[in-house]
């Protein structure tokens, strides 16, 4: 277990590819059922706010693996998928606390204090940080160059958004 999640922070750091971790349908369940969990628990800890966060988070989970599966039989390299899939999971799961805990921040400081613009500053970074180390697996699984990894990992990451926020809408306060 402590290998396997050295591994996933070497990917989310940008040291390790997709093809460094082992194509195991098993390994890839397992960090599938770890993502979610992480994610859950994260989010169940903090104090709610109105929304349908599982709902988003169940979303996420489902349109991650489906467009993969679907970007890897696009580009006529499917027998990629376990791998490429495992690694978005797998350091999706090392960041998930603090993306978890940023967007929470983010939404519990209003608008004019004076903490949003830090919380705002590290969200960002942690966006960067989420697409860059996304692309540098989608990089390594397509063997594309970089800035097309870029643009599919936007592509994908508003997508999960737009779909997510279509299926469960988040109230607005006002």
């Amino acid at each position: 277990m402590r290998e396997l999640i050295l591994l996933f922070t070497q990917v989310a750091l940008l040291r390790r590819g997709p093809q460094d971790v082992p194509a195991s349908s098993l390994l890839l369940v397992l960090t599938v059922a770890g993502y979610f969990l992480i994610n859950f628990v994260v989010s169940s800890v903090l104090p709610p706010f109105p929304g349908p966060w599982l709902g988003h988070l169940c979303i996420d989970v489902v349109f991650m693996f489906v467009w993969y599966a679907a970007l890897l039989s696009l580009v006529r390299r499917p027998e990629r998928l376990l791998q490429t899939a495992t690694a978005v999971y797998g350091y999706q799961a090392v960041l998930s606390p603090l993306l978890v805990a940023s967007v929470w921040l983010t939404r519990r400081f209003p608008e004019g204090s004076v903490w949003q613009l830090p919380i705002f500053v590290v969200s960002m970074a942690l966006l960067i940080w989420t697409i860059a180390a996304n692309s540098h697996i989608v990089k390594a699984a397509l063997e594309w160059s970089m800035p097309p990894s870029v643009v599919l990992v936007v592509v994908q990451t508003l997508a999960d958004w737009r779909l997510a926020t279509a299926l469960f809408p988040v109230p607005t306060t006002g």
